[in-house]
Parts: structure tokens; C-alpha cells; sequence
């Protein structure tokens, strides 16, 4: 669940939106705590979905030192898993520096821990690495490289344009509502894909719904019913995006209301040509 991973990473940027759009406030670095929970009505892997709905609840937190280095950790609980009280768990490891006074990069790892039979996408490459280089100007455009591995081995690259706006006080002039649109588009190779249909029809026929004839993934190749052939190495642009969060900001909170849309390339094997939609609301909490 990429994009919830990376929410332990984004609370630790959103919560200082309100000092970055109050140039009367300065920011004084210093060891920092952040605690989220959040709710989304579907789980989001590079703006793909599942081929159920995923809606779920996740608390996250995350220790940040002055120097750069940061410490995540997350719980997942689907919420029509009656199984288990947490679907799924993560915890990594990072560390941020500046190259320049505008210019910004990341190294991280998490790994996921995923029960067996897992219904999310990614589950067969629960581990992470990536890297990232951000440049602040008027807008923040970035660049994020991901590998991940396990069963499955897949590289994505990121590239994002972002933009904070702050729309003014709400109670007082201690607090602020920001909007920050963001674009990305992201590419990729779509090992995953393979484990997921695999581990999808083996969960379906336990559960004893309807069986189509399993789809055969020999190799780096994908052969259907109707003799169609996609290269999972492939590097193939898989999706565009639009994320348009909502925030109120205080000095030590925010709640934030955030929708994405995300449109498939065709060569994305999870549903190519067609959109998707999500709503995450979020409330995190800065010690």
C-alpha cells in the first residue's frame, strides 16, 4: 500500500504547513514525534486497486531526529477482515538531507509484514527501497525511484508537482486551511501482478466462488484465455494522478480530507484505461 506508507513520510512535511505558509513563524529544528490514523475507502498501490474493495483504518508514527534520520512504523486493519485485528504492518527507515537551500533528498526501506494469503496487491514485495530528490520553488516537483522485492521484483519511478496554498484562517490566527494539489504520473515494471492474480484465485477457490480458467504467468510473460501476451519486465507508464488535499492546521495538529484520482495507462495490467477514486481523511498529531 504505497501510498499509505508513504502518509508516515508526507505528516512529517504537512504538519509544518502552517509555519511554511506563516512567514511570521520559524521553524526551529529539533527531535520530533508524529502519531496518524487514517481512513481510506480503498487501498491505493501507485493509484491501482485490488480487484475487491479495500477500505481501511491505519495508525502510523513516526520519530524524526534534526540531523535527518526517521524511524516509521504503521497498522493496517481492513475493515471486512474479521480475521485478524491487523492486516498488515510496516516498519522502516530513512534519512533526509538538503543538497542545496531549495533542493531536497531521501533514502528510505520499510518492509511490510503481510499474512499469508494477503489480498493486497504489492504483497509478494513486501520489502522497499527508495529515493528521492525534491526542488522547492514556487512549486515542489520531485522525483521518486522505488525498488521493491520479495517473491517479486519491481522498479517504479515517480515524477510529482505540487503546490500549498493557503486559503486563510478559520477560528483564529492560530490556525490555517491549506490546499495542495498535487500531479503525478508513475512507471513500472508489474512483477507484482503475477503473485497477485496467483494468490487472488487460490483465496477465491477456498472460499468456494466461481473459478474462470487461471490465467498462466510462465516467465516474465502473461498468456490468457485469448492468446494475449504483456511483458511484466516491461517498463510501462502506469498511471496518472491527481491528489487534491484539504487541510486544518494548528500548531500541533492537522486533519486533513484528501481525494485522488487516478487514471490507468492501457499497458497497466490491473485495469488499463480505466480510472479510480479515493478519499482519505487523516488526523495527525506532533509532539
Amino acid at each position: 500500500m504505497k501510498h499509505a506508507i508513504m502518509l508516515s513520510l508526507i505528516l512529517s512535511w504537512g504538519m509544518k504547513s502552517f509555519a511554511q505558509a506563516d512567514s511570521s513563524q520559524t521553524e526551529k529544528k529539533k527531535t520530533t514525534l508524529t502519531a496518524g490514523i487514517t481512513y481510506s475507502n480503498n487501498a491505493s498501490y501507485y493509484g491501482q486497486q485490488a480487484a475487491e474493495k479495500m477500505p481501511y483504518a491505519a495508525v502510523s508514527a513516526m520519530l524524526k531526529f534534526p540531523f535527518g534520520l526517521y524511524f516509521t512504523g504503521m497498522g493496517y486493519r481492513l475493515l471486512h477482515d474479521s480475521d485478524a485485528i491487523v492486516s498488515a504492518s510496516a516498519a522502516g527507515i530513512g534519512f533526509s538531507f538538503n543538497l542545496g537551500k531549495k533542493l531536497v533528498a531521501d533514502l528510505n526501506y520499510s518492509h511490510t509484514f503481510y499474512p499469508a494469503q494477503s489480498p493486497f496487491l504489492q504483497a509478494a514485495s513486501p520489502d522497499m527501497a527508495g529515493a528521492s530528490l525534491s526542488y522547492e520553488y514556487w512549486m515542489t516537483t520531485a522525483v521518486n525511484a522505488d525498488y521493491t522485492f520479495g517473491k517479486q521484483q519491481d522498479v517504479f519511478v515517480t515524477l510529482s508537482t505540487e503546490k500549498l496554498i493557503g486559503l486563510g484562517h478559520l477560528f483564529s490566527k492560530k490556525d490555517l486551511v491549506t490546499l495542495t494539489p498535487k500531479i503525478e504520473v508513475t512507471a513500472g515494471t508489474q512483477h507484482f501482478y503475477e503473485s497477485y492474480i496467483t494468490e487472488k484465485y487460490k483465496r477465491d477457490s477456498i472460499m468456494g466462488f466461481p473459478l474462470p480458467p487461471l490465467i498462466h504467468l510462465p516467465g516474465s510473460s502473461t498468456t490468457t484465455t485469448t492468446t494475449t501476451t504483456v511483458d511484466n519486465s516491461k517498463f510501462d507508464m502506469l498511471s496518472y494522478n491527481l491528489r487534491v488535499p484539504l487541510a486544518y492546521n494548528r500548531a500541533h495538529y492537522m486533519i486533513e480530507a484528501a481525494w485522488q484520482l487516478a487514471v490507468l495507462s492501457r499497458e497497466a495490467q490491473t485495469g488499463g484505461g480505466t480510472a479510480n477514486s479515493f478519499f482519505h481523511l487523516s488526523m495527525y498529531y506532533q509532539f
